[in-house]
């Protein structure tokens, strides 16, 4: 009995072991089968994973990046000056006088005597030897309607635009296609507030819209190509790179500094941001003391003068050539602190102009085209949109430019930048004039009256030699970094910058003073606040602009000398931009 009981025990103990051991078994059996399905699940997220790089690596290959852009402006303009005239060969014109070829003066009914009853205050300075040589000849109005020409369009006047807003975007590409060859491009829009009619009215050399200088001027919401371009490196393990496309040419250095970015741009910015299609040849250099050493030589085509320019009518008014350039841009230092760099090329070709849309400006109908100008007082308020394009080659331009820059430890950067241009001009000259010249008229007698004739030749001129300085520093201050900068061309500075986005016009082009304050409020690493001013004291008109003879803005302003377009004494600009990356 007793072995009985015991052996009852034994067994009534056994039992809840062995429910303990399968419920503990089938407790390892859910959780290895939950873990199971968790691996399943990662290995499944995993080749969504890689899905998603295969497909990244074989259809999007392009990455994108980009930046916005706005600014608000207040635009301030003092002694604005329309004096328009041209540049009469006043010794031609008397010995053909003299010599009866004009008829007799004494007779009403000649050409000369007509002539000089139209104009008396001309005939007068003529006839008491004021005018000889090549001089100026005002551009007139017959106010009274009587035949007698006796005021001219001399007008001066302030101009202020209180409130004008613009809008940038740009979207950057890169693109591997392979180890040793990339693409980069950007696309860019830029645009007034209220504003995309992608023409502007031509009152100045910064409202025409040309391919050089599409990225700086405000025209409409089209994305236009700023930029495309490949680059193949190490080529043959040479070291020796090549570039072909759209070129890298504005925003270069010192321009970053103000425009608050990294330095994206290659040629010295106070010679060269200008749009331009080329190539580039190029080499590192690692081994010769200086720490990124970089020297490329540049090829560029400014300018196709045959091609969509209706050369299959075979005209002949027209004596264009392509207009090519080519030089070297040499990085002689660039450790990250310190950053030198020479630019030295030459504009071959140069004509005297640019294909380009402009919308005509009512005041030239009223002076070249009066017949047009009657009919145009009907619709007021129209512009008619016509395509320009140049009429003759008128020489070639040296350009250099140097630039220091230095970024100290305390986050002080400043630099130093100087620039020389060397106009070379052949004699040729077009409706706004040649190289550094006017266009000469000739007096002669057409269909029964005298008329200034053009010659097609300029004003006498030798090779006239500019020079531009550059200078400024950035501290940095409370919230950001505080900016001062000034620059000053001279009469015969003519550099290729026009594509800097400034709106009264690019800055670095001026021929006179400007001066620049600037307060960068950075928001976070991707997104800052900028308030400037920019104030313009010009001493020359032409700023921007190999065209024409430079005149004095004090002998615009008296009256004294003439300009087909208006001329601005001072002028200063407030502005306020909002600028992100993303």
């Amino acid at each position: 009995m007793k072995k009985l009981l015991v052996l009852i025990l034994a067994i009534s103990l056994a039992l809840p072991i062995t429910g303990f051991a399968a419920t503990q078994e089938e407790a390892m059996i859910s959780e290895l089968q939950k873990q199971i399905a968790d691996l399943s699940e990662e290995l499944e997220d995993l080749s969504d994973r890689l899905d998603d790089t295969e497909r990244h690596a074989t259809l999007d290959r392009i990455e994108f990046s980009g930046d916005m852009r706005y600014r608000a402006h207040s635009l301030h303009y003092q002694d604005v000056t329309f004096n328009p005239g041209i540049a009469v060969n006043y010794d031609q014109f008397g010995a053909d006088a003299m010599s009866g070829a004009f008829g007799d003066p004494t007779d009403p009914n000649s050409l000369i005597a007509q002539m000089m009853t139209a104009y008396p205050g001309l005939a007068q300075a003529f006839m008491s030897g004021q005018l000889q040589g090549i001089g100026g000849f005002p551009f007139m109005i017959d106010t009274n309607g009587d035949g007698v020409f006796d005021s001219t369009y001399y007008k001066k006047y302030d101009l202020n635009n209180d409130a004008l807003q613009d809008l940038r975007l740009r979207l950057n590409m890169k693109a591997k296609i392979w180890d040793n060859v990339k693409f980069s491009g950007r696309l860019s829009m830029f645009k007034n507030f209220g504003d995309s009619t992608d023409v502007q009215v031509f009152d100045s050399w910064n409202r025409f819209t040309m391919d050089a200088t599409n990225s700086a001027n405000t025209t409409s919401d089209v994305l236009r190509v700023d930029r495309a371009y490949f680059d193949w490196s190490n080529i043959a393990d040479s070291g020796v790179y090549l570039s072909i496309g759209r070129r890298p040419s504005t925003g270069g250095p010192p321009t970053q500094y103000r425009d608050g970015e990294l330095r994206r741009g290659t040629p010295t910015g106070n010679v060269m941001s200008l749009n331009f299609d080329g190539i580039t040849i190029g080499k590192h250099f690692e081994d010769i003391g200086l720490e990124g050493f970089t020297a490329r030589f540049c090829y560029g085509q400014g300018f196709e003068s045959e091609w969509g320019n209706g050369e299959l009518f075979n005209n002949t008014y027209t004596d264009t050539k392509d207009t090519h350039f080519a030089g070297f841009n040499v990085d002689i230092l660039n450790d990250g602190i310190n950053f030198l760099q020479v630019t030295a090329f030459r504009a071959m070709d140069i004509n005297d102009g640019f294909k380009g849309l402009i919308a005509f400006p009512s005041d030239y109908a009223a002076i070249f085209a009066p017949t047009l100008w009657q009919d145009m007082q009907n619709f007021p308020n129209f512009n008619f949109v016509t395509r320009v394009q140049p009429s003759t080659t008128i020489g070639d331009i040296d350009l250099g430019g140097i630039v220091f820059s230095r970024e100290e430890d305390n986050g002080v950067n400043w630099f130093l930048s100087g620039g020389m241009t060397v106009l070379r001009p052949n004699g040729n000259a077009g409706m706004f004039g040649g190289m550094g010249s006017d266009l000469v008229y000739e007096v002669q007698d057409v269909g029964g009256m005298l008329m200034p004739v053009p010659t097609g030749k300029g004003t006498p001129t030798d090779d006239e030699t500019g020079y531009g300085v550059y200078v400024g520093v950035q501290v940095p201050a409370p919230l950001g970094k505080f900016g001062l900068e000034y620059n000053y061309g001279s009469e015969w500075w003519t550099p290729f910058n026009q594509a800097l986005d400034d709106p009264i016009g690019s800055k670095l082009a001026t021929r006179g003073h400007v001066g620049e304050a600037y307060y960068i409020f950075d928001i976070n690493p991707r997104m800052f606040f900028k308030l400037n001013g920019i104030y313009y004291d010009y001493e020359y008109t032409g700023s921007g602009s190999p065209v024409g003879k430079p005149q004095k803005i004090d002998d615009i302003l008296d009256g004294s000398a003439y300009s087909m377009l208006p001329a601005v004494d001072t002028a200063y600009s407030l502005s306020a931009t909002m600028s992100m990356q993303f």
